[in-house]
């Protein structure tokens, strides 16, 4: 049995999700609609650089969208995020 491109892409985004500091960002993100990285920091009082990591991560792994606006960068949940990821949001 080999292990697909598919299953490697599920892996990510599922260990993305293994994490409670971005389980509480997401939850946070979704009740905001969006928020900028230093206003997501305060809230969850971590680093603006570990937020940022965290928020990068995400990103990747095609669960949140960002936009720069100015000097600021937003971030929201993607519109078409992987189902994996849809149906764990869903339960909190």
């Amino acid at each position: 049995m080999s292990i697909t491109k598919k299953d490697k892409d599920l892996e990510k985004v599922l260990k993305a999700l293994a994490n409670r500091r971005r389980l509480a960002i997401l939850r946070y993100i979704r009740s905001r609609k969006e928020a900028p990285v230093g206003q997501i920091a305060e809230h969850m009082n971590i680093s603006f650089k570990a937020t940022s990591k965290h928020l990068a991560l995400l990103v990747a792994v095609g669960i949140l969208d960002k936009e720069q606006r100015s000097l600021r960068m937003f971030f929201r949940l993607a519109p078409d995020m992987p189902d994996v990821a849809r149906k764990n949001l869903s339960f909190f």
